[in-house]
């Protein structure tokens, strides 16, 4: 069920952060608290949701991930979970989550039926197909924030949107570059689609994404009519900036960036980073609440 990756559904939160200057108050408590439950129980839909995936992601790719050198640790790779079990579980998990997401708003509940579909898609088809593999994980995290601002009812700027996007894009080719690198001649027999690519044009994607992500970050933070008008929110832009030059230094310097769950829960400095970058977007958009 990989708890780890469960971080990937933070992003359903920021809904919730970027509409706190314009749609809802802090100070009142129980609106707020009605939104951060409501917030939560999508997060644990998505939680579900994504569980079940990996599950069936697993068992589809059983015998490819025995030969990577860490995948084959994975329970089901390994031997020490049973096929019939996983099987079980994913379908319990993915009519239970989708189920739970009616229960608690019609629009959310088919955005993340969508989302589910999506994935299956990916298992089948989609992430044997060069460049759509990458592109239908971006997507993922897109209708992970549709989901988190149709369950509380809240506008989003269509640049939040476009910022996920690019963020994913980045995130996914630093992945797909880990995987080359780390695999070698052994990279194609554990996922065929890296036949497709190699390290130089990984790069030059990236290379189009990066400045790309910090570009629209930037117009996000002056422009969005959900942010402050006096453009405060500009004062986050360094924190962008030095994530994205940490993350390329983890991917180039030290061959990290395979997982990337794992590089925002044990990379301190990217850890604090991100705790300053939320606190100091959080703190501009309360204290000029609309404004």
């Amino acid at each position: 069920m990989r708890p780890r990756q469960w971080t990937k559904n933070g992003t359903i939160f920021l809904a919730l952060l970027f509409s706190v200057n314009q749609y809802w108050s802090p100070f009142d408590l129980v609106q707020a608290t009605q939104l951060l439950v409501l917030t939560g129980a999508a997060f644990l839909v998505f939680c579900m949701l994504s569980s079940g995936e990996y599950l069936i992601n697993d068992l589809a790719d059983i015998d490819q991930d025995r030969l990577h050198p860490a995948k084959r640790l994975r329970p089901l790779a390994s031997g020490r979970l049973r096929a019939s079990v996983a099987l079980a579980a994913a379908v319990v998990l993915l009519v239970g989550g989708i189920g739970l997401a009616f229960v608690l708003q019609r629009g959310f509940g088919i955005v993340a039926t969508g989302y589910a579909v999506l994935m299956l898609a990916y298992t089948a088809v989609l992430k044997h197909t060069v460049i759509l593999d990458v592109f239908t994980l971006a997507a993922g995290f897109v209708l992970r924030v549709v989901a988190g601002a149709v369950v509380i009812a809240v506008p989003i700027s269509p640049w939040l949107y476009l910022c996920t996007v690019l963020g994913a894009l980045f995130l996914g080719l630093a992945k797909r570059r880990h995987e080359l690198t780390l695999l070698e001649q052994g990279a194609t027999a554990h996922r065929p689609v890296l036949e497709e690519y190699s390290p130089r044009l990984l790069d030059q994607m990236i290379a189009v994404v990066t400045p790309s992500l910090v570009i629209a970050y930037s117009l996000y933070t002056f422009t969005a009519e959900s942010l402050p008008r006096n453009h405060a929110m500009m004062l986050t832009i360094p924190f962008v900036l030095y994530g994205i030059f940490r993350y390329l230094y983890l991917v180039h310097n030290k061959q990290q960036g395979g997982r990337p769950e794992e590089v925002l829960l044990s990379d301190l400095p990217l850890i604090i980073d991100i705790v300053l970058w939320l606190a100091t977007a959080g703190i501009i958009l309360v204290l000029f609440r609309g404004s």
